[in-house]
């Protein structure tokens, strides 16, 4: 049975660590390059790839040097970006309530919100995965959860606190923008903000941009440093390599493991675009969620003496698993596509590397004396107690 639980859990691992942390911060990457890069190209519903794909690359670079220079600093990035992202979005409420005040809105757009929309249930679930995006963010601060300060509290009111906030902000601002953009406008923009931004702020329209791409910034850099964090403590724990549990000697942060994160999202935001990323990102974090959920379960069911810090009612993860297997099987049947049997082949890759690396602890020469270069390159060492 633990041999089980250590294989399920490195699957998971794996998943996270090679592609679905990575990808997200590609996505989030290319959602700021759009709204960094739309102001130069005003009136343009199409913005060079070229030029978006660099100026993520950049954004994940910057990111990079924030994170590995200091954790409190890219801690005091995500409070300035925060900020900014909660600044923008009451903007974009309080002019759509302005609007619908002066009675000049697109008030019929609620009455017609489906109209000549599709009822095929794969179809809408590919639209969750890009609905239930905007939320995923909740769970980072799990990924940091040893590095809070008393957790079994802190946790519970972070996530009690954001996520109704998040979700009513999120509401309103569809709201405001129904109101204010035509439903032609509305499918064909590339950056919703600034086209909603130019027809109502008129000249402080280029605020929009400034906010939301600050805003983006913050959600990549809290999706790298959480997704760094799995990677750390994931070579920690054995199921990666050693390398990336080290930690720099000076600056006390997980140096190899950004880099790595990092070389693999520049990766990604090669081939990618953010509407692709999300939907095969969401397909693989949904097969992930249920398998969780379900084991969860089965512990609750046939472990019910194992302590639990965080306790729930039994239905909200039967709620969440019913959803799961509807998000993954819905698209699958309804509307098949190879990619999906890419992502499920390289989540069953995982059970190889796992008998090979871990249950077996093959290690290739090679692989300890690039450890070694690498460990004298970067100036890094094994950790002794968590980081910072």
């Amino acid at each position: 049975m633990e041999r089980s639980q250590e294989r399920d859990a490195f699957l998971v691992i794996y998943t996270f660590v090679l592609l679905v942390r990575p990808a997200a911060i590609a996505a989030v990457s290319l959602s700021f390059a759009e709204y960094a890069v739309a102001p130069f190209y005003p009136g343009c519903s199409s913005m060079p790839q070229a030029v978006l794909k660099a100026v993520a690359a950049i954004c994940i670079l910057l990111l990079t040097l924030v994170n590995c220079w200091s954790s409190r600093l890219a801690t005091m990035l995500m409070n300035v970006c925060t900020v900014a992202k909660v600044f923008s979005l009451l903007v974009i409420v309080g002019g759509g309530a302005v609007v619908l005040g002066q009675g000049r809105g697109y008030t019929e757009a609620f009455l017609f919100a489906f109209h000549n929309t599709t009822q095929q249930a794969g179809r809408i679930g590919m639209a969750f995965y890009q609905g239930l995006w905007s939320f995923d963010g909740w769970n980072n601060v799990n990924y940091v959860l040893e590095e809070l300060k008393n957790p079994k509290q802190n946790l519970v009111w972070a996530l009690m606190i954001a996520i109704p906030l998040v979700t009513s902000l999120y509401l309103l601002v569809n709201i405001s923008y129904l109101l204010v953009l035509s439903p032609n406008e509305l499918l064909s923009s590339d950056a919703m903000a600034v086209s909603w931004g130019n027809q109502v702020l008129g000249d402080w329209a280029w605020l929009v941009p400034l906010a939301v791409t600050l805003s983006t910034l913050g959600s990549t850099n809290g999706t790298f440093f959480g997704g760094s964090r799995v990677c750390y403590v994931a070579a920690r724990e054995g199921h990666m390599p050693q390398l990336l549990s080290m930690v720099h000697v000076h600056r006390l942060t997980p140096t190899p493991a950004l880099m790595f994160t990092a070389a693999v999202a520049l990766v990604l935001v090669i081939p990618g675009n953010f509407s692709t990323i999300v939907n095969f990102l969401s397909f693989l974090g949904w097969i992930t969620y249920g398998t969780t959920i379900s084991c969860l379960l089965y512990l609750r069911m046939k472990k019910k003496n194992l302590p639990r810090p965080y306790k729930v009612p039994t239905v909200i993860p039967v709620i969440m698993l019913l959803a799961s297997l509807y998000l993954v099987l819905a698209p699958i049947i309804d509307h098949p596509q190879i990619e999906f049997l890419y992502i499920f082949l390289f989540l069953l890759s995982g059970i190889p590397v796992y008998f090979l690396l871990v249950h077996f602890q093959c290690q290739p020469k090679w692989l300890q004396m690039a450890t070694m270069y690498l460990q004298l390159l970067l100036e890094v060492a094994p950790a002794i107690k968590n980081v910072d």
